[in-house]
């Protein structure tokens, strides 16, 4: 569902980042416990490009143009247990890039000040993947009880989407502050709603990592929210592998002393090593940097 809440007005917040002004970087690790690494990331850029086929012109330089139309950075993190759990997050991964690339193409020949029909895209992306996998699990038995949570962040000068399904998390820091953007989708955190968990035993109890919606499993509950893009913020997607180790007000400590995105991945994920590493880990940190070379 979309969050009409994050559909307020925006602030231009100044010119689009060129491409090599976008520091962004991503790593997984499948930690110091589990054998094998259920985690999938993707950080891609989807372009608007020109192909001369033929011509008579000498030279074509000038029409060698190729315009960035969106950003792309997704985490999902599989379940199921060794194969099943990979192949979860691989197929999400693959589908789900395949139908958003599609809904962005819809998206620019329509009305991109009216985005109320693209975020219902987003939102039907996921859910045709969670059908997709399903009937994959119905005829594969090795496959069956597979899932897998997808975070999916895309940029669209000066607006950014978010999709969310499971507990992978999306955080901003702004202005000095680091704010969780996602919401997890965790039996715990239905049970909060609903008053009958105390927020303070969430962080104790084996409910926090039971999923209530994932791509794949018996629920899937897409949130697509809108949010600002602007110079100076930073994003980061990760799976519960970081956070079950590492705290929020550690993960602002990096990213305030942060030197570039692979400095600070490298350094959260041996935070999480660190910890104890009993999960898989991936992380993804991006930002826009003025003159960057």
């Amino acid at each position: 569902m979309s969050d009409p809440s994050s559909a307020a007005a925006l602030v231009d917040p100044g010119s689009r980042p060129q491409d090599n002004e976008v520091d962004v970087y991503g790593l997984t690790h499948p930690g110091l416990v589990r054998p094998q690494n259920e985690d999938h990331f993707l950080i891609c850029a989807l372009q608007k490009r020109m192909e001369v086929h033929h011509t008579s012109l000498p030279d074509l330089s000038q029409f060698a143009t190729s315009e960035r139309m969106a950003f792309i950075a997704m985490v999902a993190d599989g379940v199921g247990g060794a194969a099943a759990g990979e192949e979860a997050s691989r197929l999400a991964l693959e589908g789900v890039t395949r139908y958003v690339s599609q809904a962005l193409n819809c998206f620019y020949n329509g009305d991109v000040a009216s985005d109320a029909g693209f975020m219902h895209e987003l939102e039907e992306a996921a859910l045709k993947v969670h059908n997709e996998m399903g009937a994959a699990a119905s005829e594969n038995a090795a496959l069956r009880g597979m899932a897998t949570t997808l975070t999916l962040w895309i940029g669209v000068w000066p607006r950014a989407y978010l999709v969310q399904v499971g507990d992978s998390r999306c955080y901003t820091l702004r202005d000095g502050k680091l704010r969780q953007m996602s919401r997890d989708q965790t039996m715990a955190e239905e049970m909060v709603e609903q008053g009958v968990m105390k927020r303070a035993d969430v962080a104790g109890s084996r409910l926090s990592h039971v999923l209530s919606s994932a791509i794949g499993g018996p629920e899937a509950a897409p949130v697509v929210r809108r949010l600002p893009q602007d110079w100076g913020s930073v994003g980061l997607l990760c799976s519960d592998g970081l956070t079950r180790h590492v705290s929020d007000e550690r993960i602002q400590e990096r990213l305030l002393s942060m030197t570039s995105a692979r400095q600070a991945c490298e350094a959260l994920l041996q935070d999480a090593l660190d910890g104890g590493g009993n999960d898989n880990i991936t992380i993804i940190i991006g930002r826009s940097v003025h003159g960057m070379n």
